[in-house]
C-alpha cells in the first residue's frame, strides 16, 4: 500500500529533521519539520527511480531541496515574517534564504537519506511480499 509507505517516509523526514535542527541549533519551526518530511519524501521518490544512484540521488536532492528550502524561506521568512532562518551574511546567498554553504550540506546529507530510503523501500518490500 503505498499510501502508508509514504506516510511513514514524510513522518520519519517530519521527526528527523526536527530532531537534527534542534541537536545542531537549539530550536526548530513547525514548518521546517513538515519541509523535513516533504524533503524525505522527495528523496525517498528519487531512489526509487530505475536509473537511480547515490550521485544522481544527491545531485537532484540537493536541487530540490534548496528549491524547497527557497519556496518555504519566502513564505516563513518574507511573507509571514516569522524569521525562521537569515542567510543573508553568508556570501552568495538569494535573498537571504537559500546559498551555497548550505545546499552543500544538503548534499552531504542526501547520503545517509539515500541508504535510508533505500532500506525502508527494502523493509516495505519485503513486508509486502
Amino acid at each position: 500500500m503505498k499510501l502508508s509507505r509514504y506516510s511513514f517516509v514524510f513522518l520519519m523526514g517530519f521527526f528527523l529533521y526536527g530532531f537534527v535542527e534542534v541537536t545542531g541549533r537549539g530550536y526548530t519551526h513547525w514548518t521546517m519539520c513538515i519541509t523535513g518530511g516533504i524533503v524525505l519524501t522527495v528523496i525517498y521518490t528519487l531512489t526509487n527511480r530505475p536509473a537511480a544512484s547515490l550521485v544522481k540521488t544527491c545531485l537532484l536532492g540537493t536541487l530540490a531541496i534548496t528549491l524547497i528550502e527557497f519556496a518555504v524561506g519566502v513564505f516563513d521568512n518574507i511573507i509571514m515574517g516569522w524569521q525562521v532562518w537569515d542567510y543573508s551574511d553568508m556570501p552568495l546567498n538569494i535573498l537571504g534564504q537559500v546559498c551555497p554553504l548550505f545546499s552543500l550540506l544538503w548534499c552531504v546529507l542526501c547520503i545517509p537519506a539515500y541508504y535510508l530510503c533505500r532500506l525502508i523501500n527494502q523493509r516495505f518490500t519485503i513486508r509486502n511480499s
